[in-house]
């Protein structure tokens, strides 16, 4: 747990910080280690959902801005409640496809988005140095376009003081005679980036990545058990993860028919109460955006 939560800066009212700090340690035995189960939905699950689903979930997705296929953001203005609760948080802002950025200026567009989403987290409260995941939805190498305008929101995003993360494909697909996926291609990139910025390595991964990966294996299936992140990717993509989406809803049968742990027959995996359809991830950190640490702003 991240004890600055409970020190100074109080923006929120001394009954929410009281809740979540109880909450926190109330779980303290199970926070001395990962993994930590969490969950995420386009739609917020409702105000008087939030103390059932914190039985558990110790955190949850929230979005900044229209989630994919939908037309208005239900998350905002739910961060105090939600942290009431005694949820951490991943915050995410929905990124751009690639049939939105052809034949445009991508770079800009990223830049643009980038400012948008350190902005919508300023104005939701979280602290100037949270997390953002850009939802990156579609796999295998980035294409030109891709790699601009994810890399220009980037750093747009470190720009405005906030810190950078992708959600992402872990999941292989062929590339000539061997294979790719979307974490990899965006770690190799990055990696280079520092290199030529001559990035102190000392200083740790400066990206976030989420990685999504329903395949079974490495995924378990629809289980509340969550699993160790290392079962998702090796190094060096591995000192880049720090959330691993391990299941979805609806499961994709492509990736997940051979799954022990079976999603229910409509292909969703439910949460015990209420009984609400979710994502399921695991992560090294009851709160891997560090979104729940009370900001000074």
């Amino acid at each position: 747990m991240n004890r600055r939560l409970c020190a100074r800066g109080l923006t929120l009212t001394m009954m929410a910080l009281a809740s979540f700090c109880e909450a926190q340690d109330s779980h303290q035995g199970a926070s001395t280690a990962a993994p930590y189960l969490g969950f995420d939905r386009n739609d917020y699950p409702g105000d008087a959902a939030l103390a059932a689903l914190r039985k558990t979930f110790r955190y949850t997705g929230y979005w900044l801005n229209n989630p994919p296929g939908e037309v208005n953001d239900t998350w905002i203005g739910k961060r105090a409640i939600v942290l009431s609760n005694g949820f951490g948080f991943l915050v995410l802002f929905n990124g751009r496809l690639d049939a939105q950025l052809r034949r445009r200026d991508a770079a800009a567009l990223g830049t643009a988005d980038g400012k948008a989403a350190a902005a919508a987290a300023a104005r939701e409260g979280f602290p100037q140095n949270v997390i953002i995941f850009l939802d990156q939805e579609e796999g295998g190498r980035l294409l030109p376009e891709q790699d601009a305008y994810l890399f220009a929101w980037i750093d747009a995003v470190r720009s405005a003081g906030a810190r950078a993360g992708v959600y992402c494909s872990g999941i292989d697909v062929p590339e000539g005679k061997g294979t790719i996926n979307t974490a990899r291609d965006i770690v190799e990139q990055e990696t280079a980036r520092a290199q030529s910025a001559k990035k102190d390595k000392e200083s740790g991964p400066s990206l976030f990545l989420w990685i999504a990966n329903d395949q079974c294996p490495p995924a378990p299936g629809c289980t509340l058990m969550a699993p160790s992140l290392a079962g998702v990717s090796a190094p060096p993509i591995a000192d880049f993860v720090r959330v691993w989406q391990y299941a979805q809803s609806p499961f994709r049968p492509e990736f997940s028919a051979s799954c022990r742990a079976r999603a229910s027959r409509d292909g969703n995996c439910y949460a015990p109460d209420p009984k609400i359809f979710v994502d399921l991830n695991t992560a090294s950190s009851p709160d891997p955006s560090e979104g729940a640490v009370v900001s000074s702003r």
